[in-house]
């Protein structure tokens, strides 16, 4: 007769796996939908902490790059989602939690009880890796980018020595425009470029504006690509 300690160590184990075989259900579907690939044009793949902070404009854009990074990577990296949006039932809360281990930020500065920033970097310190959107919200506009918001600035100046990756996603608004429920047959590409770091001296709206241009010129190098 198994005792108390081993069916708990079993459901854990039982648990981990269905939490794999959904992650591994998740990037499978989203590769045979998007036919997303990823291109390291301005740096290589590396087991580090690292922020990818990439363009947003729909609600598939993390899983994206989450699913183009290596296995190994993946597993590591956490997106940083609002938690108004994953957890208002429990098949969200699930994928939020058991799959994507996301880190969940109260957007709404009146009920918020922790800090976001320290959420992001205790993410850091235990060598995970974030995805982060620093336009704050989709851009639903002709602009290639909306302003970046203050969180990535802040980031980066509690850990500085922590390499900022832009992302560019491709495609992926034309793929699933607002209101369709069908996908258009788009190739969706997520671009990685050069990485940079925050300067000591830097302020606020120099940095923020310097990690913009980055990510313009990861959608360039893209296009060069093409």
């Amino acid at each position: 007769m198994r005792s108390s300690g081993s069916v708990r160590v079993l459901t854990v184990r039982v648990g981990q796996m269905i939490d794999m075989l959904v992650g591994m259900a998740v990037t499978l579907l989203a590769r045979a939908v998007t036919g997303v690939r990823g291109e390291w044009q301005g740096c290589a793949p590396e087991a580090r902490p690292r922020v990818y902070f990439a363009n947003h404009s729909s609600m598939g854009d993390f899983v994206l790059v989450w699913t183009v990074l290596p296995p190994a990577l993946r597993r590591n990296t956490r997106p940083v989602a609002g938690a108004d949006y994953w957890t208002v039932n429990a098949t969200r809360r699930f994928f939020a939690d058991r799959v994507f281990h996301s880190v969940l930020i109260d957007r709404n500065w009146l009920t918020r009880k922790g800090d976001p920033v320290k959420q992001m970097t205790d993410a850091l310190d235990a060598d995970a890796s974030l995805i982060l959107f620093p336009e704050g919200t989709r851009n639903m506009t002709e602009e290639r980018l909306l302003p970046f918001k203050s969180g990535l600035y802040h980031l980066a100046m509690a850990r500085p020595q922590v390499e900022l990756v832009p992302v560019w996603l491709e495609n992926l608004n034309r793929m699933m425009p607002k209101g369709e429920v069908f996908p258009v047959p788009l190739l969706c590409t997520v671009t990685f470029g050069a990485p940079l770091t925050i300067s000591a001296q830097e302020d606020k709206s120099a940095f923020l504006e310097r990690a913009r241009a980055a990510l313009l010129a990861a959608a360039s190098a893209r296009a060069a690509a093409q």
